[in-house]
Formats: C-alpha cells, structure tokens, sequence
C-alpha cells in the first residue's frame, strides 16, 4: 500500500478523549493481507453509527510477499483470539457490545510523535463492586484515520498501527477499596511511514469475562497558528 510509504509528518498538538462521546460499541474489520481486494471492497461494510471503528490487516499465509503484508500485525491475531474468532480467508467484521460500567472513568492522552514514538497517558479509574469480574484487562491501539479513497477503500479506515495489550491484568481485591484507579505512562512506537497528522489512540476495558466496560477515543485540537 503507497500509504505506508508517506513520509512522516509533523504531528499534531494537544490529543485527548476528555469531552468526547463514548461509543456503544467496538466494530473491527479484520482483512488478510493475502487479499488484494478487500480494502478496495465496495460493500465493505461502514461502522455503525456511535461505534468504536478499528481496522486490523491480519498477517495471511504468504508472509511479506501479501499484498497488504506493509500493513499486517500480530497483534490482529492476539485480538482474533482474545474473540475467539478464526483468521478470515478474506475479512470478518465482529462487533462488540460495550457495557458501559456505572461511573467508570477512562481517558487517553497523548502529546505530539517525536521521532519514532508518541508518550501517551492512560487513567483509568471505576468504583469498587462485588459484581466486578476480575482481572481486568486492556488494550490501547494507536490508529492512523483514513479518509475515504484512501488506497481504493470506500469506507473511512482506522488502521490499528500498534497495540498495547493487556494493558491491565490487576488481580487485586477490592473490598477495602471504594475506587480502583490506575494510571500508565506509555510511550508507543510509530512505524515508518506513518502520517502522524492521522493518528488517534483508542482503548476499552474488559473484565474477565471479556464483556467491554468502557472504551473511548482520543481526538485532537487544531493547531494554533497564530
């Protein structure tokens, strides 16, 4: 893909989730990267709407000889088989409810790329309850949004271009805790060729169970010019 060959560029400013909606759900394209034609499908399914979009490029059978190799990433099988979904021949698009904890709170934020890597913070915090499912775990994704046309695609793409999972394993009982509350610095890299202008940083928490208790995405401020 020509898309993965764009030179870097400058990055944006301030890049948060604060004061954006939360989704009601998690859609995930998955397309193997043998197949030539699935990112140029034109019924490739658009996300609902209020949906968490990731698109993932599985690594397919002809290893960097696929088509869409520049693009693939195991960490799209660990997420296939976090879902207990086989690797598609071509694509599958799984959709996830999210639960939507009571008062749970998650939020990322993330400052400009510098060199080859973005520091990005996650807080998490959510009150204690017996009916809580642990351990909790999570996933923070980096995505680069693209624009429909973008290599023949006729929907828009959040390509997943690194991940962070589990971001929590937390075994700890909460019964002389009123709140559980965790904070990560992180710093995730950036692989050649990305437009840093395009990316965003999503993440959801999901009990034992695998039942999603929230999730948000990171939007950015324009830059001031003046």
């Amino acid at each position: 893909m020509a898309t993965l060959a764009s030179p870097l560029a400058h990055s944006q400013s301030a890049c948060s989730s604060d004061n954006q909606p939360l989704p009601s759900a998690l859609f995930e394209r998955f397309i193997n990267a043998d197949c030539d034609t699935c990112w140029r499908d034109p019924a490739a399914p658009p996300a609902p709407r209020d949906a968490l979009a990731l698109d993932w490029i599985v690594p397919g059978s002809r290893g960097d000889d696929a088509p869409l190799a520049a693009a693939a990433s195991t960490d799209a099988l660990a997420r296939l088989a976090e879902l207990q979904v086989a690797r598609p021949a071509m694509q599958t698009q799984p959709v996830s409810a999210i639960k939507g904890w009571p008062k749970a709170a998650l939020r990322v934020a993330h400052g400009p790329a510098v060199g080859d890597y973005m520091g990005l913070l996650i807080a998490l915090s959510l009150p204690q309850s017996s009916a809580l499912a642990l351990p909790l775990s999570g996933w923070v994704v980096l995505l680069e949004a693209l624009p429909v046309g973008t290599e023949g695609s006729s929907v828009p793409r959040y390509l997943v271009r690194n991940a962070l999972q589990p971001l929590w394993d937390k075994r700890e009982q909460l019964s002389n805790q009123e709140t559980l509350s965790f904070n990560d610095l992180r710093a995730m890299g950036i692989p050649q060729g990305v437009d840093a202008r395009r990316l965003r940083v999503a993440s959801w928490v999901q009990d034992a169970h695998g039942q999603i208790l929230t999730a948000v995405q990171s939007a950015c401020q324009p830059e001031d010019k003046n």
